[in-house]
């Protein structure tokens, strides 16, 4: 395609340390069938690359996508690359762990070129057309517009930092869940297997009943209207239903040829260890005496003042039974994949320009692996640790969380701090025993992976840390023995501070 015959050339990748790029591609597939030359760089691309390839194919436009909240730092770095260099290249922001706010706040100021948000794929192409209008007027209109807007988001950003009061940490931990350990409803349960399982190769049949089929229709951007929200209901929508019948139709022939032809392979593991609440902390015991601390989760606890006098400020570590209870409480953890042989399937789909099965394929796989923990969760409370073995729920009840217990995953809103997957790797020896490795921002890989803890009595719920103080990120720095610089850097979307 020359440049005189294509819509402009846009440069496309997931940025350094992060894998994650089912987004990255339906962007490009459709910005491709829009007219633009597309340069898909791939996935943990460091900014010298995106820039070189930039200038080089001379890119009216660079696209960058990250899923993981360290890779909000990295596009910001992006930015600030592109600044030192002097270019004016239109940059456009996106992915799941991306904002609007977060893109007018830290990525926008770094850089004097055109940023820009883009919430997902359908939207991704007027706002690129937008950048590369031939009509100079029109296109400063739109890219001033975008910026007010954004000077806008940030004057409300910082007057709401100001306006949130939060409690000091000592405060939010007088303040944290009182659980009666003491009642017997709250008597922690001895797994029925201690330390790790390994499951290598489970059967893809028995996790695809545990599928949750929003979020597939979500990559594709297909969304019911009400009353039709939602799986099963989208296929009765009178304007996206019809699709959505035709792929979901479409992904069980694929599924299918998975589970006949064993494309994709379900890994995982699950372990369970003696654990006592140290403060906001989790020691892990080498054995049932507690003598021996193996292993040390570190947890982060609300601050932001809250509506009620009685409302906890809560903490992971108030789920298990306090050191010097008298009590030998336990914890679990769990990875499981669904992404290894993907990359061979994802290679012959592209071999074969088929784009559309090759996004399908990678949906697929996330959903599987999705599937997978939630089925191992089930295995877990039913009978690995075994508290809930009579219980009784539907698939669907399951995907509202209506069991006992909850699994957060490290880097998520009950305990923000990726860092806390290498001490779940290093005590499970995930690596070694299912093949899932962590890149240099903690994503894991293969991109189809999921992680977290168990936490299993009944006073446990997710929630989320939100805004923490410089008062306790210094503290949690100085217990994890962390650098105050790179406890900031980890935790940058979780601090009410500018550092």
């Amino acid at each position: 395609m020359s440049e005189e015959s294509n819509a402009g050339v846009f440069v496309i990748a997931t940025v350094k340390g992060d894998v994650h790029d089912i987004g990255k591609n339906i962007v490009a597939v459709v910005l491709g069938c829009n007219n633009f030359k597309v340069i898909d760089l791939g996935v943990m691309t460091p900014w010298e690359k995106i820039l070189d390839t930039a200038v080089e194919v001379k890119a009216h436009v660079i696209g960058l996508s990250g899923l993981i909240t360290p890779s909000l730092d990295e596009m910001v770095t992006v930015a600030k690359k592109m600044e030192e260099r002097g270019l004016k290249i239109p940059l456009l922001i996106g992915g799941a762990t991306t904002s609007k706010m977060h893109t007018a706040v830290k990525v926008a100021p770094a850089y004097s070129g055109p940023v820009v948000h883009v919430l997902d794929a359908s939207r991704s192409v007027p706002v690129v057309q937008a950048l590369v209008d031939k009509n100079l007027k029109q296109r400063q209109e739109f890219v001033d517009e975008v910026s007010e807007q954004y000077a806008e988001l940030r004057e409300e950003f910082y007057a709401g930092l100001e306006d949130r009061k939060y409690l000091t940490l000592s405060q939010a931990q007088a303040k944290a869940l009182k659980v009666d350990w003491s009642d017997p409803v709250n008597k922690p349960h001895r797994p029925a297997v201690l330390g790790t399982k390994v499951f290598t190769e489970y059967p893809i049949g028995d996790v695809l009943d545990y599928i949750d089929w929003n979020p597939f229709f979500q990559v594709w951007q297909l969304r019911g209207r009400y009353p039709n929200r939602g799986y099963p209901k989208i296929f009765n929508d009178p304007t996206v239903g019809p699709e959505a019948k035709k792929l979901y139709e479409e992904a069980q022939t694929m599924l299918k040829d998975f589970v006949a032809n064993k494309r994709v392979r379900l890994n995982g593991i699950v372990g369970f260890y003696p654990a006592s609440a140290v403060g906001d902390d989790v020691e892990v015991y080498a054995d049932e005496s507690c003598c021996e601390v193996v292993s040390k989760f570190y947890g982060l606890r609300q601050q932001a003042e809250k509506d009620g006098d009685d409302e906890p400020y809560m903490c992971v570590s108030d789920f298990i039974a306090p050191k010097g209870s008298g009590l030998v409480d336990y914890v679990g953890g769990f990875a499981c994949s669904a992404g290894h042989g993907l990359d061979e399937v994802v290679a012959g789909f592209k071999a074969a320009g088929d784009d559309y099965s090759y996004i399908m394929a990678e949906a697929l796989a996330d959903r599987l692996a999705e599937a997978f923990a939630e089925k191992l969760h089930e295995l877990v409370r039913r009978e690995l640790w075994g508290y809930a073995p009579d219980e009784q729920l539907s698939v669907d009840d399951m995907l509202k969380v209506k069991y006992q217990g909850i699994r957060p995953a490290p880097g998520y809103p009950s305990q923000p701090d990726h860092t806390e997957k290498l001490t779940m790797w290093n005590l499970m020896d995930i690596e070694a025993q299912t093949g899932i490795t962590l890149t240099e921002s903690l994503a894991m890989m293969p991109a189809a992976s999921v992680s977290g803890l168990y936490f299993a009595g009944k006073c446990s719920s997710y929630f989320a840390v939100g805004k923490i103080t410089q008062e306790q990120l210094a503290d949690y720095a100085l217990r994890k023995k962390m650098n105050g610089k790179d406890a900031e850097r980890w935790l940058a979307t979780s601090l009410n501070y500018e550092p």
